[in-house]
């Protein structure tokens, strides 16, 4: 009965997200002002977080390091946090869409996803496809759920994905380290923090908004059962903390640059 009314609260979460932002409307971008910023860590960084791999070794093991990184948390030489999504959260016109084109792309490598992190504008297609010679599934739960299996490599699938918000990639092949992280943007001011940390929108309208660093979260909270639709035996996935936000406000003067960073810390 509590799994059932988090799931509703969930799907009611985000049905709320995408009627506030449904109203997203395109212009012509006059004055428009920057904004940039990093997003950095503070304090002593956790142990990055490891899997044992169990399956298909010569695949997803070439080097046999005999556990794979779950990439949770990337933090660079100088305290940048890659892999943060920062976006606007209150603007409702503005510049055409045009996310980056490599994050709207997902591959399946060496039983890894490809990029992590995937940012996909609302009713535009997501296309996935599989370098490894193994059987892999992309479960997809959250703003989209689809349930996709590619058992050959070089194949690609696309779907479209419809409703703004969060989506949960985990591999129902039976490969359980595996984990990705999409956003379904409505409008085009999302972006993710590079291996320095930094972020940076163009073409944004004076005003004032709230500006918003979401982290999927770097803890590992225990192992929920699964099933391997291949052997069709249960294996155990893991189980990964409760994403992180952090907002500021940020006004923005015409042909003007701002500068809004984050700090953020395991506290």
């Amino acid at each position: 009965m509590r799994r059932l009314f988090f799931a509703a609260f969930f799907f009611i979460l985000i049905a709320a997200l995408a009627f506030a932002q449904s109203s997203y409307q395109i212009i012509s971008v006059k004055d428009g002002a920057t904004i940039a910023g990093t997003v950095k860590w503070s304090g002593p960084i956790p142990h990055a977080l490891e899997f044992p791999i169990t399956k298909d070794h010569q695949i997803c093991d070439p080097d046999s390091r005999k556990t794979a990184d779950l990439e949770r948390l990337i933090v660079g030489p100088q305290g940048g946090v890659a892999n943060t999504v920062v976006y606007l959260k209150n603007i409702s016109a503005g510049k055409p869409m045009d996310l980056p084109q490599q994050r709207r792309h997902l591959d399946q490598k060496r039983c890894r996803y490809v990029p992590h992190i995937l940012l996909v504008p609302k009713d535009a297609p997501l296309d996935m496809v599989s370098s490894d010679a193994t059987l892999h599934t992309i479960h997809m739960d959250g703003a989209a759920t689809f349930n996709l299996p590619f058992p050959f490599p070089g194949r690609v699938s696309s779907r479209t994905m419809q409703t703004p918000g969060l989506v949960n990639l985990r591999c129902n092949g039976g490969h359980v380290w595996m984990n990705a992280e999409m956003f379904i943007a409505p409008h085009p001011y999302y972006a993710v923090t590079d291996e320095s940390g930094r972020f940076e929108f163009n073409d944004v309208p004076p005003g004032t908004y709230e500006i918003v660093a979401w982290h999927e979260g770097w803890s590992l909270q225990g192992k929920e059962h699964s099933f391997d639709v291949l052997t069709e035996r249960s294996v155990e996935r893991p189980v990964f903390s409760e994403p992180r936000t952090w907002e500021k406000s940020v006004t923005v003067n015409a042909n003007q640059p701002s500068t809004v960073d984050f700090v953020i810390s395991s506290k």
